[in-house]
C-alpha cells in the first residue's frame, strides 16, 4: 500500500471515529435519560464507571454490584471492571478491552466497548426469519422499503447516503409523517432532515447522525449506521406489537357484534314468527258458526284469502329464520364461541312444532268448513223441500175445514145425500192418501230439528201447526162421517157413477199432485252419474204417463155421463176443468225438469272437467317436484367442481323452481274454482291441494337449507383452512355410510365413518374404544343416538383447524396494557376504533386487584366471556 492510500485509509478512519462518538453519544443518552442522566464526552465520562454501570443497568433491566463512590483511580477501574464482567456475563466477548483503557480515556477502547454492548442489548434480539443479527435487521429493512421507488438497501453505509431508505422506514409505518411521493433522490439532504426531525419529534428516536455525516463522507460509518437504524426498528416492533394486538381484539370484537346482530335479528323474527302464529291459531281453531251457508262462505273464503296472501310470507320468513340459525351457529363454531341457545320457546324446534300446530290447525279448519258446508247445504235442501211440501199440503187442505163443518147435507135430497157421502167418502181417501204426505213432512221436520240448524224452531213450529191442522180436520172430516152416515140412510139412491167417478177423478188428480210435488221438488246431486241417474228416472215417468192420459181422456169422457143436468156431480170437487188444469201444469212441470236436468248435466260435465284438469296439473307437478329433489340432492353429491359452482348450480335450480310458481297458482286457482262449485271430491287423483302447497313449501325449503348448508361449507373452508378437497372427501365418507339418506349417522355408522377417514376408532385397538367414547361426548353430549351431518363437518373442521381462543385475546390486551393486569379505557380509546372502543369498554367489569386505579377495566375476564369460557 502507497503512502497515498494509507493517508486516506487513516483520514477515513478517523472520519468513521467521529461519526460512532456522535452516534454512541446520543444513543448511550437515549437510555440514560430514563435517570436523568446524560454524556458529553464518550471517552471521558465513562472513565468512572458510574454511569457505565447505570446504562448497563437500565439497558438490560438488572442490578449490577453496588458501585464504589470514591474518586481514587483504583475505585474507577473497579467500576469499570464490574461493569465489564457483566457485559462478559452475557456472553459477550471483549477482544483487548480493559478497565484501564477505559479509565483512561482510551476512545477506541471506549467506542468499541459500547459497540459490543449495542450489538448485544440493541441488535442481537433482531432476528427475521432466522437471520443473524446484522442480517436480521438488513432483511427487515429490505422488507419494509422494497414497494418505494429509487430505495435498494444492500448494506448499511452506501445504501443510506440520500436518506430515501430513512424516509420510506418511517412513510411505511407511519405514512401520516411524511409525503413520500415529494421527495427527489437529487436532494440527499433535505430527505436526511426530513427523516431526522420527524424520527425525534414524532417517534422519540434521538438525533444520533447529521445529514453531513452520510453525504460528505465517501463511505459512511456502518456501526454508526447500525445503530441508528436499530432504533427505529425497535421503535416500530413496539408499535407493531400493539398494532396486531389491536388488530386481533378488534376481530374478536367484531366477530362478537356480528354474532350479537344475528342473535337480535333471530330473536325478533322468532318473536314475530312466535307471536304471528299463537294469533292466527285460535280463528282456525273455532268451530263456531251462526249455521248458514253464507256465513260459512264468507268463512271459507277467508280462510283462502289467508292461505293465498298471508301465509306465503310466514313462510318465507320461516326458512330465513333457520338460515340465520344455522349460519350464526357456523360462525360460532368457526370463532370458537359457544354454541347459541335461543330464548326459552324460540328453538328452532319450538318454531317448527309450532309451524306444525298452525299446519295441523289450517288442516283441521279446511276439513271442518268443507264438512259443515256439505251438512248445512243438505239442511238447506231439506227446509227448501219440507217448506214447499207445506205449502203444497196448506193449499190442499185450503177449505176442506169449511167443507167439514158444513150443514149443507141437512137439506140435500136423497141424490143430494148420496152425492155427499161418496164425496165425503172420496175426500177420506183423498185424506187418507195424503197423510203419507203430512208424515213425510213430519220426518223431514225432525230431520231439521238438530241445534246445528239455525231455522230449526220455525221449523218445528210449522210441522206443529200442520200436524194440529191436520189432526183438527180429521177430527172435523170423522164427525161429517158420522153426520153423512145418519143422513145415508134417509140417501140411499145415490148414483154409482158418480162416485166412481169421483174416485177414479181424484185418484188420477192426487197422482198428479204427487207428480207436481216431485216435479217442483229440486235437487241435489255431485256427479254425472247422480245427473244421470235422474234422468233415466225422468225418462222413465215420461214413457209412463201416456197411460195416464188415457186414464185421463177416460174420466173427462165418463164425466159428462156422471154430470147431474142441474147440480153437476157432487161427490167430487175435482172437476174435469181442474183435471186438465192440473194435467197441463203436469206436462209443463216435466218438460220443465227435463230442461232442468240437461242443464245439470252440463254444469257437472264442468265440473268434471275441474277435476280432471286439477288432476292433470298436480300429478304432473308431483312428478316434477320428485325430480327436483332428485336433482337437488345430485347437486350436492356431485365430486366436480368448486363449492362455489355447487352453490350457483344450486342457486340456479332455486331459480328454475321458482319459475314453476304460476302452475301452481294456476292449481290454486283451480283449487278454488272446485271449492266455489262444491265440488268435494276427485276420483282422478289422490293428491289435494294441501299435499302439493306442502311438497312445493318442502322443496323451496330443501333447496335453500342446501345452499344455506353450502353458503356454511364455504364459510368452514376459508376460515378454517379447509381444501374443497377436504370438505368432499369428508362429504363423501358420510354419504358413503348415510345408507337411508337420512342425514345422520348411528354410532356403527359414525365410527365406520372416522375409521374411513384415519381415526384410532377401531374397538380392537389399543385405547380404539376411549377415544370413540371421547369424540362420542363431543358430537352427541345429549345422546340421542346419532350425528347429523352439520355436526358431523363441524367436528372434522374443529379437528384440522388451528383455534382462536380466549387466552390469544388476553396476550394482545397485555401488549395494549404495557404488561399490566388490568387496562385502562383511555389506553382501548387510543388503540382500538371508536365504535368497537366504546363497546369494548360498556361489556368490561372493573379491576378489582390491588394498586390499580379506580378506572381500571379487567381485560382478562372479558376475553373469557367473548369465548364462552368462567376462566382461561
Amino acid at each position: 500500500m502507497d503512502e497515498q492510500q494509507e493517508d486516506s485509509k487513516l483520514i477515513m478512519d478517523l472520519a468513521w471515529q467521529q461519526q460512532q462518538k456522535k452516534t454512541f453519544t446520543a444513543w448511550c443518552n437515549s437510555h440514560l435519560r430514563k435517570r436523568r442522566l446524560e454524556i458529553k464526552e464518550i471517552d471521558q465520562d465513562f472513565r468512572s464507571g458510574l454511569k457505565l454501570m447505570a446504562l448497563l443497568e437500565i439497558i438490560s433491566g438488572e442490578n449490577l454490584p453496588k458501585p464504589e463512590k470514591g474518586k481514587m483511580r483504583f475505585h474507577f477501574v473497579n467500576n469499570c471492571n464490574k461493569a465489564l464482567d457483566f457485559i462478559r456475563g452475557k456472553g459477550v466477548r471483549l477482544v483487548s478491552i480493559g478497565a484501564e483503557e477505559i479509565v483512561d480515556g482510551n476512545l477506541k477502547m471506549t467506542l468499541g466497548m459500547i459497540w459490543t454492548v449495542i450489538l448485544r442489548f440493541s441488535i442481537q434480539d433482531i432476528s427475521v426469519e432466522e437471520s443473524s443479527a446484522k442480517e436480521g435487521l438488513l432483511l427487515w429493512c429490505q422488507k419494509k422499503t422494497a414497494p418505494y421507488k429509487n430505495v435498494k438497501v444492500t448494506n448499511f453505509h452506501m445504501s443510506w447516503k440520500d436518506g430515501l431508505a430513512f424516509c420510506a422506514l418511517i412513510h411505511r409505518h407511519r405514512p401520516d409523517l411524511i409525503n413520500y411521493d415529494s421527495l427527489s433522490k437529487d436532494d440527499p439532504r433535505k430527505n436526511l432532515e426530513t427523516a431526522f426531525e420527524v424520527a425525534e419529534k414524532h417517534l422519540d428516536i434521538p438525533r444520533m447522525l447529521d445529514a453531513e455525516d452520510l453525504t460528505e463522507i465517501v463511505k459512511p460509518d456502518e456501526r454508526a449506521v447500525m445503530t441508528y437504524v436499530a432504533c427505529y426498528y425497535h421503535a416500530f416492533s413496539g408499535a407493531q406489537k400493539a398494532e396486531q394486538a389491536s388488530n386481533r381484539i378488534c376481530q374478536a370484537l367484531r366477530a362478537n357484534q356480528e354474532n350479537e346482530e344475528l342473535m337480535d335479528k333471530y330473536e325478533k323474527l322468532a318473536s314475530d314468527l312466535l307471536e304471528w302464529i299463537e294469533k292466527t291459531k285460535p280463528p282456525l281453531e273455532d268451530r263456531t258458526s251462526d249455521n248458514t251457508v253464507e256465513a260459512l262462505q264468507k268463512k271459507l273464503e277467508d280462510f283462502r284469502d289467508y292461505r293465498r296472501t298471508q301465509k306465503p310470507p310466514k313462510a318465507e320468513e320461516k326458512g330465513q329464520l333457520e338460515s340465520i340459525f344455522n349460519t350464526l351457529q357456523t360462525k360460532l363454531r368457526l370463532s370458537n364461541r359457544p354454541a347459541y341457545m335461543p330464548s326459552d320457546g324460540k328453538l328452532v324446534s319450538d318454531i317448527a312444532s309450532a309451524w306444525k300446530g298452525l299446519e295441523g290447525a289450517e288442516k283441521g279448519y279446511e276439513e271442518w268448513l268443507l264438512t259443515e258446508m256439505r251438512r248445512l247445504e243438505s239442511l238447506e235442501h231439506l227446509a227448501k223441500k219440507f217448506h214447499h211440501r207445506v205449502a203444497v199440503h196448506r193449499a190442499w187442505t185450503e177449505g176442506k175445514h169449511d167443507l167439514c163443518n158444513s150443514n149443507d147435507y141437512e137439506d140435500c135430497s136423497l141424490q143430494q145425500c148420496k152425492a155427499m157421502v161418496k164425496k165425503h167418502e172420496a175426500f177420506e181417501s183423498d185424506y187418507s192418501a195424503h197423510d203419507d204426505r203430512v208424515e213425510q213432512i213430519d220426518k223431514i221436520a225432525e230431520e231439521l230439528n238438530t241445534p246445528d240448524y239455525y231455522d230449526a224452531a220455525n221449523i218445528v213450529a210449522i210441522n206443529n201447526d200442520v200436524k194440529q191442522d191436520w189432526d183438527a180436520l180429521r177430527q172435523e172430516m170423522e164427525n161429517r162421517t158420522k153426520a153423512l152416515k145418519e143422513k145415508e140412510a134417509e140417501l140411499e139412491n145415490l148414483e154409482a157413477q158418480r162416485l166412481d167417478y169421483s174416485k177414479r177423478a181424484g185418484k188420477l188428480n192426487n197422482w198428479m199432485l204427487s207428480c207436481m210435488e216431485d216435479m217442483e221438488d229440486t235437487f241435489n246431486v255431485h256427479s254425472i252419474e247422480e245427473v244421470t241417474e235422474l234422468i233415466e228416472e225422468h225418462k222413465a215417468f215420461t214413457s209412463s204417463i201416456g197411460d195416464a192420459e188415457q186414464e185421463k181422456n177416460s174420466i173427462l169422457e165418463y164425466s159428462g155421463t156422471a154430470a147431474d143436468p142441474e147440480t153437476g156431480n157432487s161427490y167430487t170437487s175435482v172437476s174435469p176443468n181442474e183435471i186438465e188444469q192440473n194435467w197441463s201444469r203436469l206436462v209443463e212441470l216435466s218438460d220443465k225438469r227435463n230442461v232442468d236436468l240437461d242443464a245439470e248435466l252440463a254444469t257437472q260435465h264442468e265440473h268434471e272437467k275441474l277435476r280432471v284438469h286439477f288432476a292433470e296439473l298436480a300429478n304432473a307437478c308431483d312428478k316434477w317436484m320428485q325430480e327436483q329433489n332428485e336433482k337437488c340432492r345430485a347437486i350436492t353429491m356431485q365430486q366436480s367442481g368448486s363449492l362455489e359452482e355447487s352453490l350457483q348450480k344450486l342457486q340456479e335450480h332455486l331459480e328454475t323452481i321458482e319459475q314453476r310458481k304460476p302452475d301452481i297458482e294456476e292449481m290454486e286457482s283451480t283449487h278454488q274454482a272446485i271449492n266455489i262449485a262444491r265440488i268435494y271430491d276427485n276420483p282422478h287423483t289422490a293428491l289435494t291441494m294441501e299435499h302439493i302447497r306442502t311438497e312445493w313449501d318442502h322443496l323451496r325449503t330443501t333447496c335453500s337449507r342446501t345452499i344455506n348448508e353450502v353458503e356454511n361449507q364455504i364459510l368452514l373452508r376459508d376460515a378454517l383452512s379447509l381444501t374443497e378437497e377436504q370438505i368432499k372427501e369428508y362429504r363423501a365418507s358420510f354419504d358413503h355410510f348415510d345408507r337411508d339418506n337420512s342425514g345422520r349417522l348411528d354410532y356403527v355408522e359414525f365410527r365406520g365413518c372416522l375409521l374411513s377417514l384415519g381415526h384410532e376408532v377401531d374397538p380392537n385397538a389399543p385405547k380404539g374404544e376411549e377415544t370413540f367414547n371421547k369424540i362420542m361426548d363431543q358430537v352427541d353430549p345429549n345422546k340421542l343416538g346419532y350425528v347429523p351431518f352439520e355436526t358431523f363437518m363441524d367436528f372434522m373442521a374443529k379437528d384440522t383447524a388451528v383455534e382462536d381462543t380466549a387466552a390469544q385475546v388476553t396476550d394482545s390486551f397485555k401488549v395494549l396494557a404495557g404488561d399490566k393486569p388490568y387496562i385502562l379505557p383511555d389506553e382501548i380509546r387510543r388503540e382500538l376504533p371508536p365504535d368497537q372502543a366504546e363497546y369494548c369498554i360498556s361489556r368490561m367489569s372493573p379491576y378489582t386487584g390491588p394498586g390499580a386505579p379506580a378506572e381500571a377495566l379487567d381485560y382478562e375476564s372479558f376475553s373469557c366471556g367473548l369465548y364462552g369460557e368462567s376462566d382461561l
